[in-house]
């Protein structure tokens, strides 16, 4: 793939994310619905497009050709983790919480696997790490234990997933294929909270946009992206994602625009344009 293609899909990706973000909490903010609906109609509709998507181009998905179990349960535990910790999680440490799980687990994968990371990655890395610290530490307290778990556990699910789909040849009808493999999941849990079901329109409205669109789809040009991404820069690119949505939450939610937003948003996405422009990673010689 052309870096200019990778570029363009990634920087769709971090846009589809942080848009997902948006309605998440615009749904589960507002209590607009559970949890367990908001995941079950999530990737539900997520699955519904991208089947039809990816039948229309003729990909084999129910066949067992496309996706894969242990990527779908990475998906599910994502998914659903991340929409019961936000009911008692700020925006801002959840996004903490849910990152720095992100970072950890697929820069210890990179590292692991034979990445080596030269010194001006590292110092990006840095760099846009403390600018998305600065960004969210205002009033940060400390969270619930349950809740700062089940994100940490949305981090490491989504780390997994990421790395899994590295090598997917299919990204449409990979997705497609993980994505309905979480439905049982979904509904099962939802079916076992029946008793906690809070649904209004509005709520449904916006699962669906995050299921069919920033979900689905954004995963789908995500995992196109991973192709040509080393596992310490798909790893990078994510610590864009919140300042992202914190802009869309100032244009979207008429949250006020700060001085720390400005700063923050500076230093995130330097890093992460200093370590993605370097040189490749030297891999650890296997002789």
């Amino acid at each position: 793939m052309k870096t200019s293609t990778a570029l363009i899909l990634t920087c769709i990706a971090m846009l589809a994310f942080a848009a997902n973000s948006v309605l998440c909490r615009l749904a589960l903010g507002a209590a607009a619905i559970d949890a367990a609906s908001f995941t079950a109609i999530r990737l539900s509709s997520g699955a519904a497009v991208l089947v039809l998507v990816a039948a229309g181009r003729r990909r084999e998905i129910i066949s067992g050709q496309r996706g894969s179990w242990r990527s779908a349960i990475m998906l599910f535990l994502y998914a659903a983790a991340f929409s019961f910790a936000y009911r008692n999680l700020s925006a801002g440490t959840g996004a903490l919480i849910l990152f720095a799980s992100v970072q950890l687990t697929m820069l210890l994968f990179a590292i692991f696997s034979g990445e080596r990371p030269g010194a001006a990655e590292w110092f990006g890395l840095a760099l846009a790490f403390g600018g998305l610290v600065y960004l969210v530490s205002p009033g940060l307290s400390a969270p619930p234990a349950l809740n700062a778990g089940l994100m940490a556990i949305a981090g490491v699910a989504w780390g997994v997933y990421s790395l899994r789909g590295r090598g997917a040849s299919d990204a449409l009808g990979v997705t497609a294929g993980n994505f309905l493999r979480t439905v049982p999941f979904a509904l099962v849990v939802a079916f076992a909270m029946l008793e906690a079901e809070h649904i209004t329109q509005r709520g449904v409205l916006l699962a669906i946009s995050s299921g069919a669109l920033t979900s689905g789809i954004g995963y789908a040009i995500w995992y196109a992206a991973l192709r040509s991404l080393t596992a310490t820069r798909a790893a990078l690119v994510q610590l864009s994602v919140p300042v992202i949505a914190a802009l869309g939450g100032v244009s979207l939610l008429q949250e006020n625009v700060t001085v720390r937003l400005v700063i923050a948003s500076l230093l995130v996405l330097s890093g992460i344009a200093l370590a993605v422009s370097t040189r490749p990673l030297k891999h650890k010689s296997t002789k």
